[in-house]
């Protein structure tokens, strides 16, 4: 598992080494906020139960400070009385709050908020103990009745939301597993064995966890989204090689013969099929974020192995199965399905079966398709443009906050938080320098965040070293670069170096609220953007260089990566495909059908979601490179089928029915397992894992009905027009030839 900075940007980048390498290692802090809540939290019993927090959250290992009002308080009796202990009368610790109490602490008097602090860079591991052991030193706070204690922040918010998302996937993949099953044992009851393709593809899912490791590949939060795709393609590999081999098994050759004539067939198709999935999925390789590429090697590693573990697995053991079941004794088994016996039939004859619901179905919405072609494609085409044009509008979810069940009680206890202190978002404001103790510098700094604070409207508030210096100086900023130092060496060790690193490095933080959530990606890079003019306009002094980061310019730098790109890098896969068939096949018409429908979908899923007032999220960004990699497998099936039986001799039409049959129920079976499979996403109290979950179900029906609708009025109109221009070509060939004879025997005869 991987989530560090380096997924989200280049080690490379600038963003990158501003934020990892200078705030992160340098400056940056994290805490676990414990809220107290109660008539009066001045109350001597609950200051004391207060400090018992304080005291042993202090010691836990990996916290660097703890701030708390007890703390405060004691802090302050301390300097009027030389006693640093916590008064007992009202009146003295009313007027140590009035004076000294920080409103972040103590925002009044119902509320008192402790911090335990951290470094920036603690493991995930090492926050999660440091929670555990602050929540257990709640246990031993003893506060009065009445009184209530919420331990909250975004560690606290992150660790119930991954127990919660473990629990609520366990089941879902449970719920997802049955629903497969059942759709396989109802659609896929044609053949013997109808659920050997689950393990097959599980098979290939464990390869492609092995490959990963040896290739050193991390799992990164975007990775989840690729398991269910490749269940979806890998099932559709197992299922493709299973209808062949069963329908060669009912031809009457031997088994040996089944096998070579399935992997004859099948396996090229099959393989065209992965090629061009993969060129789909190379398009992801376009994007600036790591874990979106790592994401793109993790499916081309995917397909491979579920490829193998179909061909080779899947097909040697349906042949070891096809020839255990021929045994003597298994043969008078009355529950077995038979097969006809090789001996009884002829050698090529082949078994009738009269077609079933879905075979009709298929062969209607073919026939259909093929008489009313330009009918079909013109809907088509006005749906897929007029989709592209509403898929701009489709907004884009970014408050991490919508992701995750709304009554999870983590998620109401981060909210209270806020409605309480405000947000705490930052933009941080990193200044290199000659000599941070230069008295020119820290004016500079004062005149600036004041001037942010009180002229940016979503800009509340400014900590930096100045205001560390002006409490210890009288509220002005010494003009000696020397009393500026002598005053830095009286500052904690920890509380300095938040705010200073060596001599040549300071941060400025600008408090911004909950900006994420009130103005969004976009409002939030305009508001960076008028910072950075703001500098522009009143420059540090010569020699200062000053650099914007913070937790929040990286993620909307990010998630506009994942989402502005996102049609530009379709297109580029609709192209990669398009050349890829053309190599392939080296025939415009084989290169050109899938593409076209293809497009179709592509075009008809924005439309959808825009008419549906459902929301692009970081997790379904990708979505345009996924369709085009699953929906042109279906094509390419199709379209293999569809020539291979133009090769035997049969019309345009008739090999379009053909090709619908045949090979139309396992196209649907496996669209059906992937879409049922999905489905059981969709009840996820996670709404981005519902989302993605009903999107990708959407777009695997809308793929299914383009394969078996738009692509037979594509493949047959285009597949006429071609036979009808070689008719008219070699016509006229043939009357040029006549005429060339006559006149030769002309010549002749003069």
């Amino acid at each position: 598992m991987k989530s560090g900075t380096d997924t989200f940007v280049e080690k490379t980048s600038t963003l990158y080494q501003d934020f990892d390498h200078l705030y992160l290692n340098l400056f940056s802090t994290g805490s676990i906020v414990i809220l107290v809540e109660g008539d009066d939290v001045a109350d001597p019993a609950a200051l004391q139960a207060m400090d018992r927090i304080h005291q042993i959250t202090r010691n836990i290992p990996g916290v660097l400070e703890v701030t708390s009002p007890s703390q405060v308080i004691k802090d302050a009796n301390y300097r009027n009385t030389g006693s640093r202990t916590l008064p007992d009368d009202s009146d003295t610790l009313d007027s140590i709050i009035a004076s000294d109490m920080p409103s972040y602490i103590m925002p009044d008097r119902t509320h008192a908020v402790i911090s335990v602090v951290f470094s920036g860079t603690t493991s995930e591991s090492m926050q999660e103990e440091i929670l555990r052991e602050t929540q257990d030193a709640i246990g031993f706070a003893e506060f009065p009745p009445g009184y209530k204690v919420i331990v909250t922040g975004d560690v606290a918010f992150g660790n119930a939301m991954n127990e919660e998302m473990n629990t609520s996937m366990g089941t879902l993949l449970v719920i997802s597993v049955v629903l497969m099953v059942l759709v396989l044992y109802l659609v896929f009851r044609h053949v013997r064995w109808r659920l050997l393709p689950l393990p097959v593809v599980l098979l290939g899912i464990i390869f492609t966890f092995g490959a990963m490791g040896y290739l050193d590949i991390p799992m990164t939060m975007v990775s989840m989204a690729a398991f269910p795709v490749l269940i979806g393609l890998g099932i559709d590999y197992a299922i493709q090689f299973h209808n062949r081999i069963e329908e060669e098994f009912e031809r009457n050759h031997s088994a040996a013969t089944a096998v070579i004539e399935t992997v004859k067939h099948t396996g090229p198709a099959v393989l065209i099929a992965l090629i061009i999935t993969a060129l789909g999925f190379a398009s992801l390789f376009t994007s600036s974020v790591p874990m979106v590429q790592d994401f793109g090697k993790l499916l081309l590693i995917g397909v491979i192995m579920c490829f193998l573990a179909s061909l080779f697995v899947g097909v040697t053991v349906l042949y070891g199965f096809h020839e255990f079941s021929q045994h003597p004794v298994l043969s008078k088994l009355p529950f077995r399905r038979k097969i006809p016996d090789v001996n009884k039939k002829a050698k090529h004859e082949e078994t009738v079966h009269e077609p079933d619901l879905t075979d009709r179905l298929l062969e209607k919405a073919a026939v259909l398709s093929m008489r009313h072609p330009l009918l079909v494609i013109g809907v088509a085409g006005f749906l897929c443009l007029g989709g592209l044009y509403f898929d701009a509008q489709v907004p884009i979810q970014t408050d991490v906050q919508t992701f995750v069940p709304q009554d999870m009680p983590a998620l109401i206890d981060l909210v209270h938080m806020g409605e309480i202190l405000g947000g705490s978002e930052e933009l941080n404001v990193i200044i290199k320098t000659d000599d941070n103790a230069n008295p020119q510098l820290l004016e500079w700094i004062d005149r600036f965040s004041s001037h942010e604070v009180e002229n940016r409207g979503h800009i509340y508030s400014s900590s930096s070293i100045v205001d560390v210096v002006k409490s210890m100086n009288g509220g002005t900023i010494p003009d000696d670069s020397r009393e500026i130092r002598a005053l830095y060496a009286q500052v904690p060790e920890v509380q300095r170096e938040r705010l200073l690193h060596g001599n040549n490095m300071l941060i400025l933080n600008l408090g911004i609220g909950n900006a994420m959530g009130e103005l969004g990606l976009e409002g939030i890079k305009d508001l960076t953007r008028v910072v950075q003019e703001d500098i522009g306009w009143m420059p540090p002094p010569p020699g200062t260089s000053v650099t914007i980061t913070g937790g929040s310019v990286v993620f909307f730098t990010v998630i506009s990566a994942l989402t502005s790109g996102r049609m530009l890098m379709t297109l580029l896969g609709l192209v990669l495909v398009f050349a890829g068939l053309l190599v392939i096949y080296r025939d415009y018409l084989k290169a050109l059908t899938p593409v076209v429908t293809m497009f179709m979908v592509i075009g008809w899923s924005g439309g959808l979601m825009y008419y549906l007032g459902v929301e692009y999220t970081p997790m379904t960004a990708t979505l345009g490179a996924l369709i085009l990699g699953v929906g042109s497998e279906y094509a390419v099936l199709m379209m293999e089928r569809y020539f291979e039986e133009r090769d035997k001799g049969a019309a345009p039409e008739e090999a379009m029915r053909e090709a619908s049959v045949k090979i139309g129920k396992a196209i649907v079976t496996s669209g059906l397992t992937t879409v049922f499979g999905f489905s059981a996403l969709i009840a996820s109290p996670f709404s981005m894992t519902s989302n993605f979950g009903f999107i990708t179900v959407m777009d695997v029906i809308l793929a299914l009905l383009a394969s078996f609708i738009v692509f037979p009025a594509v493949i047959v109109l285009l597949d006429k027009h071609r036979e009808s221009r070689r008719a008219r070509k070699s016509e006229r060939t043939l009357q040029i030839a006549g005429s060339d004879v006559k006149t030769a025997h002309k010549e002749a005869a003069l």
